[in-house]
């Protein structure tokens, strides 16, 4: 695990960069200098590029970290990658063809009941090319086991750009208009800076020739899109049906609590950029005994840091939408259905990773399937019912039913659980803690009270993980800190 804390820390501190400058755009910047329509049609496109971006991706990404490490000669490593960069372009081109026969079509269905969606529908189409490469380039780094570039651009980039436009708007610089069109172009950039970055890694000598397996790339990328589609649907769904049965704006008071729920996951998205590709090796090597040690640290370090993260939001809430303007609070519900979703995927640590890269990767298909299926169901009948509060708790019920399933599976293939003889206890002293805390505030200023009481949590969390030793990584890293601070 050593490259895999190195590299994790520093990605780790990236994505908390990158949450914080986020959480400025998306609480205050957005809901300040943006009207709520367009706060909600920005949140609104960006959500349908991620639902198509799988799809013109085709899978890529994914079949990169699987497959690289399996081939010994650059011959059939360039091989490989030239022809993951034409795939792509075999769903892309006919898509955007098609788009260009009956835009009028689409873009009436998607402005129905919003207008404003209508003149920005391309902007789904370019975002969704942007990061598909981007994805892909990113993953040819990852297989070098070089992550922290590409997680720079990957959290950083489009967040910071987003700033500099939103102050633009506000100074009268630019349009609300433009706005969207410059961030259209920021991911463009974004992209061409990763595929820089990737050549400079590894320059394969461009062959259009086929890979010796490239019945078995193909098949393994053609079930892949759809698990990776699951996957974005189930993040990105809610984010497209709510225009459909709401006022747009409520999708930004929607992505508000979402996003602050989301800052649960920021260590397993820190963690996961070089987990995937050292799992899918020792898979490649049939070292299981790796994968299972793996699977079990990736665990307890997950579910210890982000349980942290789960208390220090929710415990803080209240505090934190007293902050926003008022039309943006009461999403309290909002968040701690998605931060417990968060936490829980936490708790699973390479679980995903392991079937992807496995033999068994067929069965993500099916799982995908159902996935989405349910999610959109229950969506479709939830946010009838309780609004935009029945879109978190659909994505919640189906969170916590399929990664069970998953648990169980991996455990019937390969006889793994995640759980160490720490798992209860740290369950135990995450629920101590939320009880004791849960209404204990002190009478100051809400973002006063918010750095006390979090200070005061993570203090006493942190020196009861290391008393209980729930996790060696921690306790080294603390050791380390201590005898070089103290």
């Amino acid at each position: 695990m050593g490259i895999v804390l190195k590299q994790s820390f520093k990605n780790t501190v990236t994505i908390y960069g990158a949450f914080a400058i986020g959480g400025i755009n998306a609480l205050f910047l957005y809901t300040s200098f943006l009207e709520d329509t367009y706060y909600g049609l920005v949140t609104f496109l960006l959500s349908t590029s991620n639902l198509l971006m799988p799809f013109i991706g085709f899978g890529v990404q994914y079949t990169i970290l699987k497959f690289y490490s399996s081939y010994v000669s650059k011959i059939e490593r360039d091989k490989f990658l030239s022809i993951a960069l034409i795939l792509p372009m075999l769903v892309a081109i006919p898509l955007g063809f098609i788009g260009v026969l009956f835009y009028e079509g689409i873009s009436s269905y998607l402005s129905i009941k919003n207008p404003v969606v209508k003149n920005y529908v391309s902007v789904i189409y370019l975002v969704a090319i942007a990061c598909a490469y981007f994805e892909i380039f990113y993953a040819w780094s990852k297989v070098q086991l070089q992550s922290v570039y590409g997680n720079l651009l990957k959290e950083l980039f489009s967040r910071i750009a987003a700033m500099i436009l939103l102050f633009c708007v506000y100074f009268k610089w630019i349009s609300v208009e433009d706005f969207i069109w410059y961030l259209t172009g920021a991911y463009f950039i974004r992209m061409f800076l990763m595929a820089g970055y990737a050549f400079h890694l590894y320059r394969p000598k461009l062959r259009l020739e086929m890979p010796e397996n490239i019945t078995e790339i193909l098949r393994y990328s053609a079930y892949i899109i759809l698990a990776g589609a699951a996957g974005t649907i189930l993040i990105d769904i809610d984010k497209f049906m709510i225009p459909q049965k709401e006022a747009i704006a409520l999708t930004a008071y929607y992505s508000v609590g979402v996003y602050i729920g989301s800052v649960v996951e920021t260590p397993g998205r820190a963690m996961a950029q070089i987990l995937q590709p050292l799992i899918a090796k020792a898979i490649n090597q049939k070292d299981l005994k790796e994968v299972h040690s793996l699977y079990k640290k990736s665990s307890i370090n997950l579910f210890a840091i982000s349980g942290l993260v789960f208390l220090l939001i929710n415990l803080n809430i209240s505090e934190m939408f007293a902050l926003l303007p008022e039309k943006f609070r009461g999403g309290e519900w909002i968040v701690l259905f998605i931060s417990i979703a968060k936490l829980y995927h936490m708790f699973l640590g390479g679980n995903g990773a392991i079937i992807s890269n496995s033999k068994y990767y067929k069965i993500l298909l099916p799982y995908g399937v159902a996935m989405a299926i349910s999610v959109i169901v229950l969506n479709d009948y939830l946010i009838d019912l309780i609004s935009i509060e029945g879109a978190a708790l659909s994505t919640l019920l189906v969170v916590l039913v399929f990664n069970s399933v998953k648990l169980f599976y991996v455990k019937s293939k390969f006889d793994m659980y995640p759980f160490t003889s720490k798992t209860f206890p740290l369950l135990v002293l995450l629920v101590v803690f939320y009880a004791l805390f849960m209404g204990w505030d002190f009478e100051f200023h809400p973002l006063l009270n918010i750095i006390l009481k979090g200070a005061v949590i993570a203090v006493l969390y942190v020196v009861c993980l290391y008393k209980m030793k729930i996790s060696v990584e921690i306790n080294t890293t603390i050791n380390n800190l201590k005898s070089r601070f103290l």
